[in-house]
């Protein structure tokens, strides 16, 4: 009997000593903060002004008929009221980007990059850029696979030239850096704060930016890594983080799993991206790792509003807080599927942005 006693004992030992946790990803919750207009609908990207706290947020509205559209950029003040608001009609928006002293915007349905004054006033036009093209060929080419029994998968990317693009960044020295989800491009704007006129370089193109994923976007995100000579990009579709050399060179793969890897954006060694169909906002350390998990999807609100985070597309620091972008795209043809389609109003969050060592 007291040999028994002791077997059934160390059998409800080992188990809870077996439990015990070595590491874990923080945990983190976010809060509301700004309600946007009530003619505002999908904020796809989002920044914020260095100095004032201001925040600027782009539409994607791309209902059907294209005359439907209220595509606009606001400028928020640090709390989240309503300064001003540009209308720009049909045309979505996609990357959103503050340098020296200005607001650039990547006019997705026009396929430029556009620029506002940082205090611009309602109604004020967009200064044109650069126009991006289609490219020859316009797919990026064959993407080979090796499958675990030694087999090999070719998929081969097709695309009709339209250049998609997506995600924008600067760097230090006022270059752009711009992502194409259809063309599986990235593109380099040398001096794009300063340039008259400004030529549009593409830096790399690589199937690994091209997607057949259930998203229909693949290169996405973009944030820059001076200090380390590095540039990271999102593929939504695929779900992955890629990196490569800032100056160009190879493509790898940092990080897998991240689906819907949207937004992209480098804070205090962290990459934080905007994972839009896992309804989180992650932090990836440079292994890959994830470290942090922000917000979850809590239902909607009696105003018509995501609480938590629904389809997060973009984020930004402001202070000690980073604000999330909540997107809440529908994606399907089929209706009744998609919490997204039971939005009315659309919104920003907030977290507190936690210290945590990035080695």
């Amino acid at each position: 009997m007291k040999t028994t006693l002791c077997v059934i004992a160390l059998m409800l030992v080992c188990p809870l000593a077996a439990a015990q946790s070595v590491g874990a990803p923080m945990r983190i919750e976010t809060r509301p903060f700004a309600t946007l207009p009530d003619d505002f609908r999908h904020p796809e990207s989002l920044a914020t002004h260095p100095a004032t706290g201001e925040v600027y947020v782009g539409s994607f509205d791309s209902r059907e008929p294209a005359t439907a559209r209220r595509n606009q950029v606001v400028r928020l003040s640090p709390t989240g009221k309503l300064l001003a608001r540009v209308d720009l009609g049909p045309t979505p928006i996609t990357g959103l980007a503050y340098a020296d002293g200005a607001l650039y915007f990547l006019n997705f349905g026009a396929s430029k990059l556009q620029r506002l004054p940082a205090k611009f006033a309602t109604g004020q036009s967009p200064e044109d850029i650069a126009s991006f093209a289609a490219l020859t060929p316009p797919a990026p080419g064959d993407r080979l696979i090796a499958n675990p029994d030694g087999s090999q998968d070719r998929i081969v990317f097709g695309s009709a030239g339209f250049p998609a693009i997506n995600g924008l960044a600067f760097n230090a020295a006022g270059d752009a850096y711009v992502s194409d989800s259809f063309q599986g491009a990235i593109y380099r704007i040398q001096d794009a704060t300063t340039c008259r006129p400004c030529k549009v370089d593409v830096l790399v193109r690589d199937p690994l930016l091209a997607t057949t994923g259930a998203l229909p976007f693949g290169a996405n995100g973009i944030a820059i890594d001076e200090s380390a000579g590095l540039l990271y990009v999102n593929n939504a579709g695929d779900g992955r983080v890629l990196r490569m050399p800032l100056a160009g060179g190879k493509l790898d793969v940092l990080a897998d799993g991240v689906y819907g890897a949207d937004g992209l954006l480098l804070h205090d060694g962290l990459l934080w991206v905007a994972s839009n169909q896992i309804d989180a906002v992650v932090a990836l350390d440079a292994n890959g790792l994830v470290r942090a998990r922000a917000g979850h999807f809590d239902g909607i609100g009696n105003d018509g509003a995501p609480l938590g985070l629904l389809f997060p597309a973009a984020t930004a620091v402001q202070g000690k807080r980073m604000l999330v972008a909540n997107l809440a795209l529908p994606l399907t043809p089929r209706e009744g599927d998609e919490w997204e389609e039971k939005v009315t109003r659309w919104n920003l969050v907030q977290f507190d942005i936690p210290e945590i060592d990035p080695r």
